[in-house]
């Protein structure tokens, strides 16, 4: 008889709004596929009498078997001090390498969880929201409107992957990206499709595996010819020969997570991170 992993729970603790512990600590974990874990963001963490409940509620996941990992993005070091109390598992991403850029600038930091995320920032926060306000009007092609304004135009056959990454690009980066789906016309010739023809040089591909494709393709539309194997193995197939045909970088992202999907894109099309 098999023996079932245990779950271990996972926390990402911050005093701001936590994408910089789950981002890290999710890339941590990417690293030990077989295991499961369940996992709880906790921001906004700035008094000591929230980091006391939040202490309570790890320690209270807490089993004779399982010890809970905790990832923590909290600069305030009062309140760092108090969640290291805990008896999980606590992995400080940021406070204690602080101080060691501290030491080496003989400067002190102003432990500020606000400036970590850039939102003290108003011109860099202003950029994101609009990077996010475009991400979301050019979604799947809904509008064709601007995209030579683009700093980056995701394509892919549906469900690769393009709208989350347009969003974490824009949110992380600040980047304006526009995704724009192939349809079952597109795949009749090597063309680009005509609204974007123009702008092969913005342009970058999505792939993914036929496999996971249909898995994913199914759970929207179970049972339909688009989700099938083969209809998934013929798209994927001309996509991939359009983008050689016109020089276009791509990646398959079935196994890539939205971040990794993200710093692979930005190196590779020598994209800045404005955000």
């Amino acid at each position: 008889m098999t023996t079932v992993p245990e779950t271990t729970p996972v926390f990402f603790v911050a005093g701001g709004t936590g994408i910089s512990a789950e981002t890290l600590g999710n890339l941590m974990l990417a690293q030990f596929p077989g295991l499961t874990f369940t996992r709880r963001k906790i921001p906004f963490i700035t008094t000591i009498e929230h980091a006391r409940t939040v202490l309570s509620q790890i320690d209270g996941a807490m089993t004779e078997t399982v010890t809970p990992l905790v990832f923590s993005t909290v600069t305030d070091s009062e309140i760092r001090q108090e969640l290291q109390k805990t008896k999980a598992a606590f992995i400080d991403l940021f406070g204690s390498h602080l101080d060691t850029v501290e030491r080496v600038l003989h400067v002190n930091a102003t432990h500020n969880a606000v400036a970590l995320h850039g939102v003290g920032d108003t011109g860099r926060y202003d950029l994101r929201m609009k990077a996010i306000e475009f991400a979301m009007e050019h979604d799947d092609g809904a509008s064709l409107r601007n995209l030579e304004q683009s700093d980056l135009i995701l394509v892919a056959p549906s469900r690769c992957g393009k709208t989350p990454t347009s969003m974490y690009l824009a949110l992380q980066h600040g980047l304006k990206v526009a995704n724009y789906p192939l349809v079952p016309e597109d795949f009749e010739t090597e063309a680009l499709p005509r609204p974007i023809a123009q702008l092969a040089d913005k342009c970058f591909g999505l792939l993914s595996t036929p496999v996971r494709l249909s898995q994913v393709r199914n759970e929207r539309r179970p049972g339909s010819t688009y989700a099938t194997l083969a209809q998934c193995s013929f798209e994927l197939r001309r996509a991939e020969t359009m983008y050689r045909a016109h020089r276009i970088p791509s990646i398959n992202s079935a196994k890539m997570s939205v971040e990794e999907m993200a710093a692979v894109i930005m190196q590779s099309s020598r994209l800045p991170d404005l955000g």
